[in-house]
């Protein structure tokens, strides 16, 4: 029996399992001499590869984030099969790109985070945050996810894009079935992957993306013909700008992840305040003093984006394992942040941990989360405005987890006030 028996990275069941056992396999992973190869699902009508590197120590990963000349973004990163032109034209962007392309869209989309920009949206995001309590009161204790914590972010990207809240349900429910296109609840699929029911799956994903998409377009058009200031007017006009095809591939990227990441880590938090008294408490004698480093430690334990994939330009050597060119590497942030290596006690939830150098946001490098400060801003107002009216709000039960080798999500979570 060899120490990593029962690890199948590749195979769904394995993200079924309970969290500490998939916890307890990365960390058997960690303690190999090199990473592991994994082989690749072939899946119907997308297909695959042979197989993957998985990197689950915090050096492997920090360091290939570093160096994107030798680990490239293209031509996906995040797929791990490689990701056809019939749906790479929704979910590509800049996410799947090196420099230069992927610099000059970072610095048109960049626009919509700069210090000026997001300081003032300080009151919106309070606001926003006040709103979406009101309602949860109103509504009565229920689902955490559903009434709280998808909210939020959802509001405060389409906001910021100028797209009208009757149309924000709507992008709720194409972002549950884009980053849960492995789980049966929002796609269909099952974790066989028999051609039928991936087939519906994959519709569904398409037409999730060419909705958004459209959405995208049109309100650019819009933005074109009539500038208003806001965020889809400041990316389709001035000297720089983006087509209508990038502004499409953008908008889903900006909702997927911008939403994702924050709803998670909101979701999590509640359950980990519930889980941890102690550290709730700590938190509450100084909110405004600690709240920074508490998010900062949810965000690593949790690891809501589990990984993104790189594949080597040309052959090159890594912590002294050679990789040849065209390899695939998997970054596997949720190892990473719990690598014995740099973290004390990493299985523990310690919000007064410093430092706190982990990879929740991406590892460091030209793909470093642009929406990283906005994160935490909206998870700082939303813990303020829930600690602050509903002081007893604690998590019931165990969540309802996102099946995903991709999201580490919450998809259901009972609360009480």
């Amino acid at each position: 029996m060899t120490a990593t028996s029962g690890i199948d990275l590749s195979q769904i069941p394995f993200w079924a399992l309970p969290q500490a056992e998939r916890m307890a396999a990365f960390r058997r992973l960690r303690e190999l001499e090199r990473p592991v190869f994994v082989r690749e699902n072939r899946v119907p009508f997308i297909g695959g590869g042979p197989g993957y590197y998985a990197l689950v120590r915090h050096a492997d990963v920090t360091e290939a984030s570093r160096n994107a000349g030798a680990f490239s973004s293209e031509p996906c990163a995040n797929s791990i099969p490689d990701m056809p032109r019939w749906l790479a034209v929704y979910f590509g962007s800049m996410i799947n790109m090196d420099d230069p392309r992927h610099a000059r869209l970072r610095r048109i989309v960049s626009r919509a985070f700069t210090p000026r920009i997001l300081a003032k949206m300080e009151e919106d995001l309070a606001r926003a945050a006040a709103e979406i309590v009101d309602e949860a009161i109103k509504e009565g204790p229920g689902d955490f996810v559903e009434q709280i914590a998808a909210r939020l972010p959802v509001r405060v990207i389409c906001d910021m894009m100028g797209i009208p809240p009757a149309f924000h349900a709507m992008v709720l429910r194409r972002t549950n079935i884009i980053l849960g296109n492995t789980d049966a609840e929002y796609t269909g699929i099952e974790p066989d992957f028999k051609r039928l029911n991936v087939a519906r799956g994959l519709l569904k994903l398409l037409h999730a993306g060419r909705s958004l998409n459209r959405l995208a377009a049109r309100l650019g058009d819009q933005r074109r013909r009539e500038p208003t200031g806001d965020l889809v007017s400041l990316l389709v006009n001035g000297d720089e700008r983006l087509t209508p095809q990038e502004l499409g591939s953008f908008f889903i990227l900006l909702v997927v992840a911008g939403s994702e990441t924050t709803r998670n880590a909101i979701a999590y938090g509640l359950k980990l305040f519930t889980d941890h008294p102690g550290q709730r408490e700590h938190l509450l004698a100084d909110f405004d003093g600690r709240i920074a480093k508490a998010c900062d430690e949810i965000v690593r334990y949790s690891t809501p984006v589990i990984q993104f994939r790189r594949t080597l330009a040309g052959d090159h050597e890594l912590n002294g394992v050679p990789y040849k060119k065209g390899d695939k590497v998997l970054l596997f942030y949720n190892s990473a942040n719990r690598d014995e290596a740099v973290f004390t006690d990493p299985d523990a939830f310690d919000i007064t941990r410093d430092p706190n150098p982990h990879v929740g946001f991406g590892g460091p490098g030209p793909h470093y989360c642009l929406g990283a400060h906005l994160a935490k801003r909206e998870m700082t107002v939303m813990f303020r405005e829930l600690f602050t009216r509903l002081p007893a709000i604690r998590a019931e039960g165990e969540p309802d987890f996102l099946l995903s080798n991709f999201i580490n999500g919450i998809k259901h979570l009972r609360y009480s006030v």
